[in-house]
């Protein structure tokens, strides 16, 4: 069974990017949605359109970047995704007999963590993250915005109320990151524990304090 890895249009492309490349290396299978307002972000991020026509080209360009945008960084095996339209309500992750391991939603723009609270379903990513809920599987919301305003927090409330993970894109320091790419290894990370799959991506506390500094 997939993952299914709904991609919003807040900032923070590089976080969808490296939790892809973890699943796919982690044998995983993907059913990935990118919402249209993601696909402007992506755009503005990495100078990358991505086209329903040409996704497997798209897809490939963009996991192969590093954070800091430059290409050929990962190499990009993108045979293990499928990937749906966001437009498209009669896709397969739109019902609860469609079978997936849960969702995973990186980065997760505040508004569609509140169509997600809401059970607005606009499109596919919020009617697929509605159906995880319904059918008690994993989600995993990882909200990228600040500062945060009382309606957005009473929104995550709800969504941690109904079950789901809420999984800040906060980037710590304490796994000693000297790139970029680190910290967003790091959040990555947090999500894929957050959803249960095993990876390598962040070197974790061991109770050491000064473990991360660098050794000179």
């Amino acid at each position: 069974m997939p993952w299914i890895v709904g991609v919003s249009g807040a900032s923070g492309t590089p976080y969808a990017a490296a939790v892809l490349r973890a699943l796919l290396a982690a044998g995983e299978s993907v059913d990935l949605v990118v919402s249209r307002a993601s696909r402007l972000t992506l755009l503005d991020e990495t100078g990358i359109s991505f086209r329903d026509a040409h996704w497997q080209h798209d897809l490939r360009d963009w996991l192969a970047r590093g954070a800091d945008g430059k290409p050929g960084t990962f190499e990009a095996d993108v045979s293990g995704v499928r990937h749906w339209s966001a437009g498209d309500l009669a896709a397969g992750p739109s019902s609860g007999s469609y079978p997936t391991k849960g969702m995973l939603i990186v980065p997760a723009s505040t508004a569609c963590v509140a169509g997600v609270a809401l059970g607005l379903s606009k499109d596919l990513l919020q009617r697929t993250a509605s159906v995880t809920l319904k059918e008690r599987r994993r989600l995993v919301v990882a909200v990228r915005e600040t500062p945060l305003d009382g309606r957005t927090l009473r929104h995550l409330v709800a969504l941690d109320d109904a079950g789901a993970s809420v999984v800040p894109a906060s980037p710590a320091f304490y796994a000693g990151a000297t790139h970029i790419q680190d910290l967003v290894d790091f959040v990555a990370g947090r999500v894929l524990d957050a959803a249960g799959v095993g990876h390598g991506l962040y070197r974790r506390w061991r109770g050491d304090l000064g473990g991360a500094r660098p050794t000179t």
